[in-house]
């Protein structure tokens, strides 16, 4: 008796699923009028279009794709930008219709490596990289209001933890924080001039969150002074030249 309600239920499931694929149809076209269809158009049982594939360049190969949450609204769009067969950027929208989140194979070797984040009015805030290829990233660019480059984070012992942090001022480099002992804090600082010569480097040499070594550079990147403080009290109290 269990196998036949069995048999019943597997014949009921094939039954809906034929009677949907039936309704489901794909409209094809030809947008530039040369006899060849280079645009597949998807629609679901009621009618709306779920998903369009596109020819772009008209050399018989699909190389982008656009899925629909309804009629005309967008949840994602994919290319073939390098024209190989292969998509290599996703983008994803939000239900406003918005960029949120592009998604690349930067390097065009299959693995999408590269993540772009958008605020509402799509304007870019953070850019994540995965440069090991293990679903993680070890690099974060960070950017302000207008787009510009202020910070980029590095993991770059690739542990799963940020040891480097380079802050910029009007998209020059500033000054470059390391962490030497792995405990996710910097105990270095490296400050540059506006031409990305060093020029003063502090170090926290006990660990202990206060700096106690200054190093000061000429304009060559030569060493001229450093400054120390043996006791750790926040003060230099013994100053070498160089």
């Amino acid at each position: 008796m269990k196998n036949i309600f069995k048999i019943l239920g597997v014949a009921i499931f094939m039954i809906a699923l034929f009677a949907s694929l039936s309704f489901a149809k794909v409209s094809k076209v030809d947008s530039n009028f040369d006899g060849k269809m280079d645009q597949w158009q998807h629609s679901n049982e009621e009618g709306e279009v779920y998903k369009i594939e596109y020819d772009s360049d008209f050399d018989g190969v699909i190389d982008q794709i656009e899925h629909f949450y309804g009629e005309k609204k967008m949840s994602k769009a994919e290319f073939d930008s390098n024209k190989d067969g292969e998509m290599d950027q996703v983008q994803y929208y939000s239900q406003s219709g918005k960029v949120e989140r592009v998604e690349k194979d930067s390097k065009f070797n299959g693995y999408f490596d590269l993540k772009e984040y958008f605020d509402p009015s799509e304007k870019i805030i953070r850019i994540e990289i995965d440069e090991n290829k293990n679903g993680l990233p070890d690099v974060w660019q960070h950017f302000d209001n207008d787009q510009k480059l202020i910070r980029i984070d590095y993991d770059s012992n690739q542990n799963g933890k940020t040891d480097r942090w380079d802050y910029f001022q009007n998209e020059k480099l500033e000054k470059v924080g390391f962490d030497t002992n792995s405990d996710s804090k910097p105990d270095q600082w490296q400050y540059f001039s506006g031409n990305n010569v060093l020029k003063k480097v502090e170090n926290d040499t006990n660990h202990d969150g206060q700096i106690d070594q200054w190093d000061y550079f000429d304009s060559s990147g030569k060493l001229m002074k450093r400054e120390l403080d043996r006791n750790f009290d926040g003060k230099p109290d013994m100053v070498q030249d160089h």
